[in-house]
């Protein structure tokens, strides 16, 4: 389903927690400040709209996450130049650049992170009738077939939309007598069977090519904070090999190793007992799955996938941190509002 209001601020304000805290961690010794944008404006205030102890847990998250960064990332502490810390906007992700929070120097040095609160799905790409998967995600367009295929499930869809909407009265997808026979399967079918024929077409590109629609075109730390459990894993998608590189002679302390991407699709299918989801499965340990869904509860010519990774391949660095009490932190948190760190007009990419 679409993300919830709710979703959104707490999503928001994690990005913000981690931003303040990044900023926290280096201001003492680099010259460091946030950039004044409407999104840094939007995660602040979602961030100050949290009760105290929520406050505190999304500080302690976003924390745990530093701490591991900075083992990995001795650039971050580089005295020499200024560093300023950004929100991406939303748009940024459609264009495949995943990260949330950026660290910049100049045009020519940054390092960005992804932050997620309680989640760790990849991408929610649509399938329809007028969306051609294919160009978007691998630069290669969908076949004739493909499109005859999916326009059997789709345009009924549209025209039931367009009636409803004459009618005054939006037409609901609980309406339907089986939305998963009638929708749902046919249209997983019709793009299992296209991704296998561009994959014939294309042999060893379309794996690697599907990996890196889903994680971004850039490299990146994906910081994960896990409510429940206390902790905050952090993944290091490190595709293009931009990470975890020397500052002079000063080298990280753990090595990022550069991920093996895959070549080939061991198996493309529906998962045991579902209707709704498949699985992509390659080699070098990637296994994707791919659940469909109605995004809303009134009917659209389209369905949205869930993204989730089942498995990655071990060159992924993965590492967990759990939280410790803020009155045990190394530096402390100025959570007024009216005592905030500097912040500098944001220049035009």
């Amino acid at each position: 389903m679409e993300k919830s209001g709710k979703q959104t601020e707490t999503g928001k304000a994690f990005e913000f927690a981690c931003a303040y805290v990044l900023y926290k961690k280096y201001h003492n010794t680099v010259e460091v400040s946030l950039s004044e944008s409407p999104q840094m404006t939007t995660a602040n205030r979602a961030f100050y709209n949290l009760m105290q102890e929520e406050k505190n847990r999304y500080l302690q998250g976003a924390e745990a996450a530093i701490r591991i960064i900075d083992r990995l990332e001795p650039q971050l502490a580089n005295e020499t130049s200024p560093m300023t810390i950004a929100l991406q906007t939303d748009k940024q992700g459609q264009k495949g650049d995943v990260r949330d929070v950026l660290c910049l120097r100049g045009k020519d040095w940054e390092i960005g992170f992804s932050c997620k609160h309680n989640h760790e799905a990849v991408k929610h790409s649509r399938l329809s009738d007028q969306i051609d998967f294919g160009k978007d995600w691998f630069g290669i367009s969908c076949s004739d077939e493909y499109f005859a295929d999916v326009n059997k499930v789709f345009l009924p869809l549209r025209k039931r939309r367009d009636e409803s909407k004459l009618d005054g009265l939006p037409a609901l997808w609980t309406e339907l007598n089986d939305k998963e026979d009638d929708c749902y399967v046919p249209v997983l079918n019709a793009f299992m069977k296209e991704l296998k024929r561009l994959d014939a077409d294309h042999p060893r590109e379309i794996p690697e090519r599907l990996i890196r629609y889903l994680m971004g075109v850039n490299d990146f730390y994906k910081i994960i904070m896990n409510d429940q459990r206390g902790y905050t894993q952090i993944e290091s998608i490190n595709m293009n090999g931009t990470l975890n590189r020397p500052d002079g002679k000063r080298k990280a302390l753990v090595d990022v190793p550069v991920i093996k991407m895959p070549t080939k699709f061991y198996e493309i299918g529906f998962k045991d007992n579902s209707k709704n989801t498949i699985f992509v499965v390659c080699d070098q340990g990637w296994n994707v799955s791919m659940r469909i869904h109605n995004a809303s509860s009134r009917i659209e010519p389209s369905l949205k996938f869930d993204v989730q990774l089942v498995a990655m391949p071990s060159s992924i660095l993965t590492q967990i941190e759990p939280w410790r009490p803020l009155i045990n932190s190394t530096f402390n948190y100025d959570i007024d509002q009216t005592n905030m760190p500097k912040m500098v007009a944001e220049k035009p990419v």
